[in-house]
């Protein structure tokens, strides 16, 4: 069985969430630079746990492109180059951000680790990646 991976795109990091392998649940791998988040995905994707890479793609409220599109695309044409045979998908990313700030903030988290920008951006990998799961 294979694995699906959620990818969010940010400004200086990148959050990665990986399904189970029945595809029901997803969860954060964690938050990478540019380059080792690529390196990560590569090797999950060479050692064949691969099955669907969801990058998330920023739209704005009226659903169209927003500034963010061009720094998704060239991450993808990277990506797009180690994947191999690994179908990649993208995915309307709008509100996930603000949903993994809330879902952090209601898990009683203290103000500190709120404010930590690497736990919102694994949180809204996982938080896209289960949008798609909860869609098929």
């Amino acid at each position: 069985m294979q694995r699906s991976i959620g990818v969010d795109v940010g400004l200086k990091r990148v959050g990665i969430a990986q399904s189970d392998l029945t595809g029901v649940l997803a969860s954060p791998l964690g938050t990478f630079t540019y380059d080792d988040a690529i390196a990560r995905i590569a090797g999950m994707c060479d050692a064949g746990v691969v099955q669907l890479v969801v990058v998330g793609w920023p739209l704005t409220l009226r659903g169209e492109e927003g500034d963010s599109v061009d720094m998704v695309r060239k991450f993808l044409a990277r990506l797009e180059k180690v994947t191999g045979n690994v179908p990649i998908q993208t995915l309307d990313e709008r509100f996930t951000s603000t949903i993994a700030r809330q879902s952090i903030r209601d898990s009683g988290a203290r103000r500190k680790k709120r404010r930590k920008k690497e736990l919102i951006d694994s949180t809204a990998a996982t938080i896209l990646l289960q949008n798609y799961l909860d869609s098929k």
